[in-house]
Parts: C-alpha cells; structure tokens; sequence
C-alpha cells in the first residue's frame, strides 16, 4: 500500500487530467489542509474539548437521547456527498455532545455513542444491500470481523447446541472451504474456534487466482457424501495478493445448494462496490450469510475500525447473547436500557467509541467522494499495469484487479545456462525472486517509494495496491523509474540476473 512514506518524496498532489473538475475529488484534495487551517479546525475541536470539560458539573449525571432525535437518526441514509469539517463538528455539538455517558463502554445502553453506531451500521448495510434483518458490529478489523462470522456459523451450522456442550457431541467431522488466496485470518478463526485447521479444505484457484467454483461444488458434495458435514465457506471480494474477486454469485448458488454458509471477505476490496467497474461483481456478497469490510482500508478511516455483518440478526444474537432468550426486547430509545446491546451480538463487553471516526470520514468524503477516489485508484493501477506490460524490464505476474498490481523487475539482456530447459527455468527463477528481494528492501529503506511483495504460486513478486487519494500518475513513474535503477544497480554489483 503506498501511504506518506510514499508521498513525503514528492511534490504537493496533482489531479488526474481524467477527474479533473469532479467536485468529489476536488474536495477530497482539498483535505490537502494549509497549516492555517489544520490550526483553524484544531482550535475548533480544543474548544469543543474545553467547553464540555467545564461545563460538567453543571449538567445532569445523565441525560438520555431524546427519542425523536434517535429515529431521526437511524432514518438518516449514508451521505452521498461532501460535508466539511466546520458542519460535522456542528453536528457532533448539536447532537452528539449533549448525550454522553461519562467514559461509558458502548457496550449498549441509552447514550450518543450507542445511537451514532447504530447510524454507521445501517449505512454499511444499505451500502452493501443486506435485509433489514440483517446486523452488524464495528470492530477491531478483518480478523476479528471474521472470527465473529465464524463464531455465528459455527452456532448455526454445527448440528450442536454449541454454546452449552461445545463441538464433543458432533456426530460427524466438520469442514470449511477456502483457496489459497483467502487470508489467513479465517485460519486463524477456524483454529481458535475449535474446528481445527485439519477441517479447511483448499480450493484451486483459476488462473485469475479466483476460486474455481466448479471444484467447490465437487469438495462440499465429497463432504457430503463422506459423512462430513460443511460449515461455510470462505470468499474473497478483493484478495489481499491480487486483488482477484471471487464469482460471488456463483459461489452462493453452490452454498444454497449445499445449504453451507457463505462468508464473504471484502475487507479491502468491498468500498469498490461504489465503482462501475467493479460494482456489480461486489453487489453479489449481497447473498451471503456475512460479509467483512474494513473503513481502516479503503475509506481511509484512521485503525482500528473493522465492520461485520450478518444476515440473521437474530442468530447472531443467539451466538453471543447471555440475556436468556425469553426475556430479550428489542428495547426503546427512551428507556435507560436502550435498545439490545451490542455486547449481545459479539465478543466484546468493552467497546471503544469507533463509530465517531467512520462517521466523520463518511461524511467527510461522502458516497460520491468515495466512489469518485476508489475509480481513480483503480485507474492509476490499471495505468500501472499498461506501463509494466510495455517495459522489457518489468514482468506482469498476475491480471491486475482492483487497484493491485503484482510484477517483477527482470533483466531481458541475459539468460542463466543450465543442464536443461527445466533446470535453466529453475535457476532463472531462484535468481529472479534474489533479485527482486534485494530491490524491494533498497527501495523501502530509500523511502523513495513503499510497495511490499507476496508469493504467488511459489514465484516471488512486487505488489502495490494503490489506496490513496493522494496517489497521482507521477507517483507510479516514479517508483517504476526507482526500481529499474535500484535493479540496474543490484544486478550490476551482485552478478544477479
């Protein structure tokens, strides 16, 4: 990811000639702030600090949200465009500020913190099109968004009354499906949940690097009849290597078929739902049982900030809830209770206030904005990938999705002698990755430029993922002008080719 180490060598943002004029965009750099302004809003915010500080002791110990400003706040829609920061500070004073609940945990309850949640979450459900039975979380990110999911399949899916007597009365094995190209946290959940890694099984890739739905159905329906029973399986919208989307709608006909749960991690990739491009092939997650999406990533909200959601609200209350099921209330906004915790529907009893921060971002840029940022970093890859296909030095490694491109420096003038044509490859190869480890650890500590590297299929490459608004074509010149000259260098003074 290129983030300000990246940025600090070069000179003030430029726009794409492509989005000049977007309004979207013009705002998002206008977030470029002077020093005079970033004073300007600092002061702003020390005085909202200052006044409610001060003012304390003269206000009730408690004051609940009034009710009619809490619908009104579960009916507000996701904001399509830009809002500056003088109006969304006004809007944390007028309806924010006066409802606090001292250093409360929002774990539930009825205070601001808790209804302003309550608004973020039902704007990523109507972004990601969820029913409105449907419910959701703000965590610490993918992976623990993931393990929630897990958790909730695991109590519908297992065929045990897991809560209570764990996976010991199971009458048959479990499994879950993923390729690998899925990231590791699902592992990770599958472990610590109990299922134990010998139950995932590993789907083939396409040549694409999406999950090759055809060997899927083939796995689940071997499961099936070998007495193993599925649990869910594990989809990618944007993997972390490639940035590859895997056929969601494909993939929720194999698990409707099957009747498995169907995951969908979208951590990095699923803002692009808002893109022509990519919209429709994201849209799809729309059929799973759940679904993770990180604001830390592509929303540009400051970590941690994860979300999840589920598609059974209810079911996810039943994973977590220690509130017995016959005295569970939807509550109201006017009781002190308020409406169900949100402890009731995951891990955490103590709960940060994260909403505050995605509120803000999400206003701050709005659909419009984000939709209008995500299309240009894609664009700047897909310019990426043009100039790494007409170079003789570099290599594309893989079809470039979203706003990842995988690729390698090489150097066409030489060719390594072996025994055999397979041998001679294999020398290549090993030479190749020595190469392009060298020039990836030059580049990085240069801090001209930060791309990181992956492995795919065994072959060792470059790979930058572009998710930034601030990111400009100049910016890949450049790093590819960077990494030709760092290569040049390394090649001539170590004799690797």
């Amino acid at each position: 990811m290129w983030g300000d180490p990246f940025r600090v060598a070069f000179a003030p943002p430029t726009i794409s000639a492509s989005l000049k004029g977007s309004p979207y965009i013009e705002h998002a750099m206008a977030t470029e702030w002077t020093a005079d302004e970033i004073r300007r809003v600092g002061r702003l915010v020390v005085d909202l600090i200052a006044d409610h500080l001060t003012s304390l002791p003269g206000r009730p110990a408690f004051r609940p949200i009034p009710a009619a400003l809490a619908q009104e706040m579960a009916a507000t829609p996701p904001p399509a465009d830009p809002v500056s920061p003088d109006d969304i500070l006004r809007r944390f004073t007028e309806t924010i500020e006066p409802y606090p609940f001292g250093n409360a945990s929002c774990a539930g309850g009825n205070h601001a913190a808790i209804h302003l949640e309550r608004e973020v979450l039902e704007w990523f459900r109507e972004l990601l099109r969820f029913p409105r039975g449907a419910m959701g979380l703000l965590v610490s990110g993918g992976s623990m968004a993931t393990m929630t999911a897990m958790a909730v399949a695991r109590h519908v899916k297992s065929g045990v009354d897991v809560r209570q007597d764990g996976l010991r009365g199971a009458g048959a094995p479990f499994a879950f499906y993923m390729t690998t190209e899925g990231h590791s946290c699902a592992r990770k959940a599958i472990e610590l949940l109990g299922f134990g890694s010998a139950s995932i099984r590993i789907v083939p890739t396409t040549d694409a690097y999406t999950m090759d739905v055809a060997a899927l159905d083939n796995a689940i329906a071997a499961d099936r009849r070998a007495g193993v029973r599925p649990i869910a399986v594990v989809a990618t919208a944007g993997t972390t290597n490639t940035g590859a989307i895997d056929d969601l709608q494909a993939i929720a006909a194999v698990c409707r078929r099957h009747d498995v749960w169907m995951h969908v991690d979208a951590a990095y990739g699923g803002p692009a739902i808002l893109s022509d491009r990519y919209g429709s092939a994201i849209a799809a997650l729309a059929h799973a049982d759940s679904a993770v999406v990180d604001p830390h990533k592509w929303m540009f909200v400051p970590v941690e900030a994860g979300f999840v959601i589920v598609r059974d609200g209810e079911a996810m209350r039943s994973a977590f809830s220690l509130v017995p099921s016959y005295i569970r209330t939807q509550g109201s906004a006017g009781e002190v209770y308020g409406q169900p915790w949100f402890s009731e529907y995951g891990f955490q009893q103590t709960r940060g206030f994260r909403a505050l921060k995605v509120w803000m971002a999400m206003q701050q840029f709005g659909t419009r904005g984000y939709k209008a940022i995500v299309e240009e970093n894609i664009a700047l890859a897909q310019y990426l990938a043009d100039r790494v296909r007409g170079a003789e030095d570099f290599e594309l490694m893989a079809p470039s999705s979203l706003s990842v491109v995988c690729f390698r420096y090489v150097d066409a003038s030489t060719a390594i002698e072996g025994a055999d044509a397979e041998v001679a490859a294999a020398e290549r190869e090993s030479a190749a990755a020595a190469l392009n480890r060298a020039v990836l650890e030059r580049l990085q500590l240069s801090g001209e430029a930060f791309i990181t590297s992956t492995e795919l299929r065994g072959r060792f490459v470059l790979r930058a993922c572009v998710v930034n608004y601030r990111s400009t074509r100049e910016d890949v010149d450049r790093m590819l002008d960077a990494v030709r000259t760092i290569g040049r260098e390394v090649g001539a003074a170590t004799g690797l080719r």
